[in-house]
């Protein structure tokens, strides 16, 4: 039976060279390369298409920009920059992306492996974060709904949430999910 991968790694680069030498680094540290292209107007389904773990994007592409390239995935997968310039305007640009890491030219294959797994890592806590702000924005809908349903304060109406949420041993947001798709058929409150 074979290990599972590291990380499955789709790389983004028109350089052989440097493909070759991510290729190999990947490799080296036991990930697996999911697959390559060198344009930016791959970029976004080579990793989709692949499922990969993580993503490894060059700036310069003769297509276009690999920071938007990023920013175009950023959202559904982990991207590391890779580049030779280190200006703070191209690093700002790509925090602003969501690139989550960053690698510098030429490649020294012993940064590679902790550049990827922070990524990875980083993107997951992201990911976690986002959802529970989103399931804070549900319950805060829904305890508002309550609020003006029943003239309680803010108080009452959480604790209701919370007791229904513990009476049905679902979570919060399952039941203030609930609670304003029934409102919204009712016409009490506005779908969002």
């Amino acid at each position: 039976m074979s290990k599972a991968p590291r990380w499955r790694v789709a790389i983004v680069d028109d350089h052989e060279r440097s493909r070759a030498a991510l290729r190999a680094a990947i490799w080296a540290a036991g990930g697996e390369v999911a697959g390559e292209a060198m344009r930016r107007g791959d970029a976004k389904l080579l990793v989709e298409r692949t499922k990969a773990d993580v993503a490894i994007f060059a700036v310069g592409l003769p297509d276009g920009d690999g920071i938007d390239a990023a920013a175009d995935i950023a959202g559904g997968y982990p991207v590391v920059l890779f580049t030779s310039r280190t200006d703070d305007s191209l690093v700002e640009r790509a925090r602003a992306a969501g690139v989550m890491a960053y690698l510098l030219k030429p490649l020294r294959p012993a940064e590679l492996a902790p550049a990827l797994d922070l990524a990875v890592a980083r993107f997951g806590e992201v990911k976690a974060l986002r959802a529970r702000l989103d399931e804070r924005k549900v319950i805060e809908r829904a305890k508002g709904a309550i609020m003006r349903r029943y003239g309680l304060s803010e108080e009452d109406a959480f604790q209701r949430l919370r007791r229904a949420a513990m009476d049905s041993r679902r979570s919060m947001a399952e039941i203030a999910r609930a609670l304003l798709v029934s409102e919204s058929v009712t016409g009490d409150v506005p779908a969002k």
